[in-house]
């Protein structure tokens, strides 16, 4: 056995991720809201991005940085451009032969972002748009132990009672629903059983009924506690048969109270009439996320046109002020080297966002040319397409396709889909063609929505019928999708 230290070659191929790739990939994986937010960030970052001055507002303001031979001066904490500003101030007409090439190169870039983005104007009443619309835009909604707290504040109770309250509100779940036990509230607050128990129950007797409750039976019960005229069996049902009503067991229901048939439908029709399982729900509401489509497609003389969408936007480019600060620093080569680094990173920059255009742009044409019948005719004519087939027909790797249509949304005749809903596996029917698992669970939605009530079909039923349509999956298949669907099975749907 020889011990010592040697050399050998070995020759590998690997890819070793670049600081441009990988800002190139985060930038195409933003979707344009989150966009607008990373191009306000590089440009507070990096002073030689800048948007014309037509596309800001306050122009007038604005324009008086630039006048003359007046440089806007940078932040103090940036010592490299105020060494550098003082090399220009010094020397401004100073020129430098070698940096001929860095000129062309941003002339060129210039030219070409001018074309990425919609040129916006500003009127001169936009602040007062802005203004009028925070002043209509709705307020938050009322949480569920703010609205509890509330009915409290008012009320003549000791502190140390009302601090033991506002504990047992700040225990609810967002249902309304008691999660810690007495115990815990009971080391919690260091008090007796006694005095927690009365805490709860003082909780129980606030608005909306039904909160404090430590399961759904007792929510229930707490409920039925307000209305009028309740009926005896709808008491016993709630006590003794929660499960058998989950299940749609309206006969067993019967064979165990001893009331027929249609007096359980009678008082199931009561309970959901008036009682709410969830009380707590309707306060706090989270409302819904507003959705700007990265893409719109329209129908034009047969033809689907596809548009990147690009408002809110800005158009950037490379600030020529600071070009000419770069020309002046030819004395100093760490000064130099400094706007150097920052003009290439504003230029990686803009060819990312320019490259992500230009991809969603290549990757949308290729979604919409093979699901043009969906677009035109509905769900049901939606083809299995895997994102494989679609990064061999753009010419890219699987994963840019995967970034490209994450967390986007495409405007289409048939509604706005999310993109990775153009995706899907297949299933071969029997004309040989393959159907998209969409448009299986379409059919099977509708053969659901057409079946007779008090005869529902089983999974088996569904199997068949779909058979009859050119569609062979198996029952499990079946039951997945009818789950995937929110559907019930036949027992619960059956009707009484």
């Amino acid at each position: 056995m020889h011990l010592g230290l040697t050399q050998n070659l070995r020759m590998e191929q690997r890819l070793v991720q670049s600081p441009q790739m990988i800002q190139a990939m985060q930038v195409l994986q933003y979707p344009l809201l989150e966009l607008k937010d990373r191009i306000d960030q590089e440009l507070q970052e990096n002073v030689f991005l800048e948007v014309p001055e037509n596309e800001l507002p306050n122009t007038e303001a604005r324009g008086s940085e630039t006048e003359g031979d007046v440089l806007p001066r940078p932040k103090e904490e940036d010592p490299g451009l105020a060494t550098a500003f003082e090399k220009l101030d010094n020397d401004p007409t100073s020129s430098d032969p070698g940096l001929a090439q860095s000129y062309e190169t941003l002339d060129q870039l210039e030219a070409r972002s001018q074309d990425f983005s919609p040129r916006r104007s500003f009127r001169g009443d936009d602040d007062d748009n802005k203004f009028e619309a925070l002043n209509n835009a709705p307020g938050p909604s009322e949480s569920l132990s703010e609205h509890l707290i509330r009915q409290i504040v008012l009320t003549d109770l000791p502190d140390d009672e009302r601090d033991r309250v506002e504990i047992v509100i700040y225990s609810l779940d967002r249902d309304g629903r008691l999660v810690a036990t007495v115990e815990e509230l009971m080391d919690e607050t260091q008090c007796t059983r006694e005095d927690i128990e009365n805490a709860i129950r003082l909780v129980q007797s606030l608005e909306p009924s039904g909160v404090g409750a430590r399961d759904l039976t007792e929510c229930l019960l707490l409920q039925l506690t307000t209305i009028e005229g309740v009926p005896a069996l709808v008491e016993r049902i709630i006590e003794n048969h929660l499960e058998n009503l989950s299940m749609n067991r309206i006969p067993r229901i019967s064979k165990e109270t001893g009331a027929s048939i249609n007096e359980v439908k009678e008082a199931v029709d009561f309970l959901r009439k008036h009682l709410h399982p969830h009380p707590g729900a309707p306060y706090g509401d989270v409302r819904n996320q507003t959705i700007k489509p990265d893409i719109v497609v329209m129908e034009v003389d047969g033809r689907f046109e596809i548009r990147v969408e690009k408002g809110g936007i800005p158009n950037i480019r490379i600030s020529s002020v600071y070009r000419q600060l770069l020309q002046g620093s030819k004395e100093d080569p760490k000064v130099q080297e400094y706007l150097r680094k920052k003009i290439e990173s504003a230029k990686w920059f803009i060819d990312a966002i320019m490259q992500r255009q230009n991809t969603i742009q290549k990757i949308a044409t290729t979604i919409v040319d093979t699901q043009a019948e969906f677009l035109r005719k509905g769900i049901r004519f939606l083809k299995p397409l895997r994102m494989q087939d679609i990064a061999d027909e753009v010419g890219v790797h699987i994963s840019t396709v995967s970034r490209a249509i994450s967390g986007k949304y495409i405007q289409t005749p048939q509604g706005i889909f999310d993109m990775k809903r153009f995706f899907s596996a297949g299933t071969r029917s029997d004309s040989g063609e393959m159907v998209s698992q969409q448009a299986v669970k379409q059919k099977l939605k509708a053969i659901v929505a057409k079946e007779d009530r008090k005869k529902p079909l089983s999974d088996d039923a569904i199997v068949l019928k779909l058979e009859s349509d050119g569609i062979r999956i198996a029952r499990r298949t079946v039951t997945k999708y009818r789950k995937s669907l929110g559907i019930p099975s036949s027992n619960q749907r059956k009707a009484y």
